[in-house]
């Protein structure tokens, strides 16, 4: 399934309306359209019928950055909040390797 863009200016703002499926693989692609946008811009979601986790997180950023997302599925708009209340990913730090205790010989304690 593909992804459709099209870019409407208007007086107030710059309308980008996506169609299709919204994968991890076009949100470069949508992002450029925003940054041609200007500094008015929203996504128009009403014909996306499919999106990934990522899309979704792209979504949540856009909204962060004060891109307006219009016409979102329910299902759609229900992940990105879901989404919004998970914790981020933690990266676990092993513990550093203790140095072998030595008395004041060298010898292993």
């Amino acid at each position: 399934m593909t992804l459709k863009i099209e870019r409407t200016s208007g007086k107030r703002r710059t309308r980008i309306r996506l169609s299709g499926a919204f994968r991890s693989e076009h949100c470069d692609q949508v992002n450029a359209e925003i940054r041609r946008g200007g500094p008015r811009v929203a996504l128009d979601l009403e014909e996306v019928d499919l999106v990934d986790v990522e899309g979704v997180r792209f979504l949540n950023t856009c909204e962060a950055d004060g891109i307006s997302v219009l016409h979102c599925s329910p299902y759609i708009r229900e992940w990105m909040s879901r989404e919004r209340g998970r914790p981020k990913a933690r990266t676990h730090k092993r513990k550093k390797e203790q140095a072998p205790l030595e008395d004041e010989d060298g010898n292993h304690v």
